[in-house]
């Protein structure tokens, strides 16, 4: 019976509320029960008042426990240790070292419970301030009941206790504060989240000093009394921090902003590229639906539209200096995002090359990496681009086309794969032209804009009549679903294989983190950071087409590991498939 993890949404704010305050209840009255029935053997005979208040905490912690079975998704066999346990501690009430072990158990199904998924550092303190709380509730229990002179008739000092109780409860406090990731910034007043941990790290602090004021033996009691509200909250606090959603880290001026937004009932993730003053991008996802706009509070809302190459939609936002919160409307709603574009100016980003600038930034943002965006993939041609173009236009000139039919465009990138494609080409004696025509082979070296010009362009050419018949080919940072399916087949160098494991690693991974967007090159060299060169290989040319790999009636049995679902997760292409076509370029 997990009490840590959130519960299913049923669809109801009130209900989920209920479930998650049945919840607290029934951790907080077993944390009073387990206590008091460890701390039970230190006392004398029990007066009935007080035998009944440890027999009415059992009925409730399995009352509560019960109800919990019917509300939510539980472990069966746990829940029967529950039960067991919270009844049977009442029961050998006269057998105080029997009551003794059933409560021990019982403590040590809370922390299990409380601290299911945790590990190291987070199962530590989630065993101290549970322990610690518990033992605190048994001192207050038996106290209320049990004179101070019957207490003192054992070796167990209350005074001492009170006062290490309390220290363990605000190291414990104190640790989750700080391993929480807020820091001192102002999540810690401004988001429940933070206000939570706030409670949980001062309300000890607050019960130790009130035990200080009452260290002396003949107060020791009086000093878990008064303190025991303060620890309660505190332990229902901790309970339910875990149903309490974390807030997004606070946006960073020139990192690339991802944030969640929500309209009516439907969620979607946004992204904010480069996040600096002046001009910006905003993106959505397709699946985040149409007749989005964006904009600043208080200025100019545009309507986000599709771009050429890019997936999704763009609204293009003007953002001030320093913290403003970013509009999101459709129709009459809206909902808001908090940016922080900082005092300095932002990057230079052509406009034809910001998406793909922006869908690398959301490649390292996917990975948890927040770099400052300092440069895009068309401010320079990479050297592993340059190597891929040469083996191509080489590959290509074996082939013996009439000549070679190259698109480029005045981003920085381009203009020094163009110049390449030129040299390598004249070097082995095939003509470059900037005119389609039969018997040649179209290469693009432009940015994603210019790309999906090119190739729709292509297509149309080859509908009306014959047109690069050597094939269309595409430089590797225009490996993008837009790009690519604009034509029914088209060819890239690349250096690693889009089916293997980690190219479908990310490809999922963005698909997750933003909405089921395809993955892109760039977004994927940002994902891998240093790791790239590790996958880095030889350069082998693969081809994208708009078709079924393995064609199939409709709900006819594929295969063992033969998926034949267009639309499977980690598909670089999507209705489309990509495999290779060349042996390795030498």
């Amino acid at each position: 019976m997990d009490h840590h993890v959130i519960p299913a949404s049923s669809g109801s704010a009130g209900a989920d509320i209920a479930l998650v305050l049945l919840r607290l209840g029934l951790l907080l009255a077993t944390a009073f029960l387990a206590g008091a029935g460890i701390l039970r053997p230190l006392v004398g005979e029990l007066p009935s008042r007080l035998r009944l208040t440890i027999a009415a905490l059992g009925g409730i912690s399995a009352v509560l426990a019960a109800v919990s079975a019917f509300a939510t998704d539980v472990n069966v066999i746990a829940l029967i240790v529950h039960l067991v346990l919270a009844l049977a501690i009442p029961v050998p009430i006269r057998r105080p070292s029997a009551g003794r072990w059933a409560s021990l158990a019982l403590a040590a199904l809370v922390v299990l419970e409380t601290s299911l998924g945790r590990t190291g550092v987070e199962f530590a303190i989630d065993t101290v301030y549970v322990a610690a709380a518990a033992l605190w509730f048994g001192v207050t229990v038996l106290s209320i009941w049990v004179p101070a002179e019957q207490w003192r008739q054992t070796n167990f000092r209350l005074g001492p206790l009170s006062l290490t109780l309390g220290g363990l409860l605000v190291v414990a406090g104190a640790v989750q504060l700080f391993s929480s990731g807020l820091g001192f910034d102002r999540r810690i007043y401004g988001t429940l989240f933070g206000l939570t941990l706030l409670v949980i790290a001062l309300l000890p602090i607050v019960a130790t000093v009130l035990a200080g004021f009452f260290f002396s033996d003949k107060e020791s009691t009086r000093a878990y009394r008064f303190g025991a509200a303060a620890v309660a909250v505190g332990f229902v606090a901790w309970s339910a921090l875990a149903a309490i959603p974390e807030p997004p880290k606070l946006p960073t001026p020139g990192v690339a902003l991802l944030a969640d937004a929500a309209i009516g009932e439907q969620r979607f993730p946004v992204l904010v590229s480069p996040q600096r003053p002046g001009k910006n991008l905003v993106h959505f996802p397709a699946s985040a639906g149409e007749d989005l706009s964006a904009g600043i509070e208080g200025g100019l809302i545009g309507k986000a539209i599709v771009r050429p190459g890019a997936e999704g939609t763009w609204a293009e936002v003007d953002l001030p200096k320093g913290r403003s919160d970013l509009i999101v409307s459709r129709g009459g709603e809206k909902t808001t995002i908090e940016v922080d574009a900082g005092e300095e100016p932002g990057l230079a980003i052509e406009d034809a090359d910001a998406p793909e600038c922006a869908s690398a930034a959301l490649g390292g943002l996917i990975a948890d990496r927040r770099e400052v965006l300092t440069s895009c993939p068309a401010d320079a041609l990479s050297s592993e681009d340059s190597g891929s173009l040469v083996k191509l236009v080489e590959f290509l000139a074996g082939r013996k086309p009439s000549a070679l039919t190259l698109i480029e465009d005045a981003s920085p990138r381009s203009v020094a794969a163009a110049k390449l494609v030129r040299d390598t080409a004249a070097r082995a004696g095939l003509p470059v032209q900037a005119e389609a025509g039969p018997n040649t082979a179209l290469l693009v070296v432009s940015g994603w804009a210019g790309g999906y010009t090119a190739m729709t362009r292509a297509a149309e050419s080859q509908r009306l009549k014959p047109t690069h018949q050597y094939g269309l080919y595409l430089a590797p940072w225009l490996l993008n679903g837009p790009i690519v399916n604009s034509v029914a087949s088209s060819s890239i160098p690349l250096r690693f294989d889009p089916r293997e494991q980690v190219a479908v690693s990310f490809a999922v991974a963005a698909g997750n983190a933003f909405g089921g967007e395809s993955p892109t090159l760039g977004g994927f060299r940002s994902w891998l950071g240093d790791q790239w060169r590790s996958i880095n290989g030889d350069v082998q040319i693969f081809a994208a087409a708009q078709v079924n790999a393995m064609p199939m009636y409709p709900g006819e049995p594929h295969a063992v590991g033969m998926i034949a679902d267009r639309n499977y997760a980690g598909q670089w292409i999507p209705d489309g498939t990509i495999v290779p076509v060349s042996s390795v370029l030498r």
